[in-house]
């Protein structure tokens, strides 16, 4: 007996220094390990599609890896460097303290009541609002500068770890239900359990990531190009803003829209600001109630709130790829607790 426990003890430890070193060897690469796996579970179906036309896994691997380099990285990376390009010319416009919009509306009338309202209720000059405005944004351009730069110089990274996805996609996709076989074989689950695991994972992750993520995705492009059209300045900035936004219970992209609306009527733009108040109404808030409930139908639902806390702890642990990792985990960590769940409900009967 002592023996037995003192060779498990030994194990445990081998393991445990193993499994250290592993992870050490493994974290420059865990981002790039990430996306791959997030990428790989979205176009898992067009691979599949593929793989029925095309026998090898190799080919239709490599063919599912061309498509998502044409529908993906093509048009976000052009959308990237647009992104970039008006974020630097915002920075660029904070940097030189031109606040000449924000000048304007806080002149209007209706925004002149409100402001002087909450100066009154503050104990607040006019003089002493306006430059802590000013001083804020001052500061938030040179944050977002030094983001900007300390980004650019990080390219190399980004080109190296964009390579490392790229094969990690082609062999989780070639390799994928091998490796889902492999790792279910660690886990201390009946194969009852092992379906029901994966059945409810795959529920949650459609919910989570096909349902909020392509909602974000169509409300944010729809209120970028919305932006565009009527000539708001930095569409794509916006739209990402209402990407983001639309995680947000209860209120979601409204809270980008309104504002801008309310900013276009109270600076003389009426019908740019009523044509936006009804995109926003009838298009963008409507994808929600349209889109959401077509691809979740039937699917096992996470709610909105959890979600949304979710994505902010997933961006603070992952970094951006957490946008998608939070949730993700989330839907696996409800998909074992209900498995727990069923085995307690299980034994319970059976004691009865």
């Amino acid at each position: 007996m002592a023996d037995n426990k003192f060779y498990f003890i030994v194990m445990a430890l081998i393991t445990l220094v193993l499994g250290y070193l592993t992870f050490q060897i493994m974290s420059p690469f865990l981002s790039a390990i990430m996306w791959a796996i997030v990428i790989s579970i979205i176009f898992y179906p067009i691979f599949s599609f593929i793989l029925r036309f095309v026998k090898q896994k190799s080919i239709a691997s490599l063919l599912t890896l061309t498509v998502i380099l044409i529908v993906l990285f093509g048009p976000f990376s052009y959308l990237a460097y647009l992104l970039t390009q008006e974020v630097l010319s915002l920075i660029e416009k904070m940097e030189s303290g031109s606040f000449d919009s924000l000048k304007t509306l806080l002149k209007h009338p209706t925004a002149n009541a409100l402001v002087n309202k909450a100066l009154s209720l503050f104990h607040i000059t006019e003089q002493e609002f306006q430059k802590a405005i000013a001083d804020n944004i001052t500061k938030i351009g040179k944050e977002s500068l030094g983001l900007v730069t300390s980004g650019v110089g990080n390219v190399v990274s980004v080109a190296i770890n964009f390579v490392f996805a790229l094969l990690s996609i082609f062999f989780f996709l070639s390799d994928g239900p091998v490796f889902v076989e492999t790792i279910g074989n660690f886990m201390p689950f009946s194969k009852k359990q092992k379906e029901k695991l994966m059945q409810q994972t795959k529920d949650v992750i459609v919910s989570t990531m096909y349902g909020g993520v392509t909602v974000a995705v169509a409300q944010g492009i729809i209120g970028g190009a919305a932006f565009a059209i009527l000539a708001i300045p930095s569409p794509v900035l916006w739209g990402l803003s209402m990407f983001m936004a639309s995680f947000i219970p209860m209120i979601g992209t409204a809270i980008i829209w309104v504002p801008a609306a309310g900013y276009l009527l109270f600076s003389g733009f009426f019908w740019k600001g009523i044509t936006l108040i009804l995109i926003g109404i009838f298009a963008i808030s409507s994808v929600d109630n349209i889109l959401r409930p077509l691809i979740m139908k039937g699917k096992m639902k996470m709610p909105t709130i959890a979600i949304f806390f979710s994505i902010l702890g997933g961006i603070k642990l992952f970094g951006f790829i957490g946008l998608i990792m939070g949730p993700l985990v989330l839907a696996l960590f409800v998909s074992v607790f209900e498995i727990f769940r069923y085995s307690e409900e299980e034994r319970a009967k059976q004691k009865v």
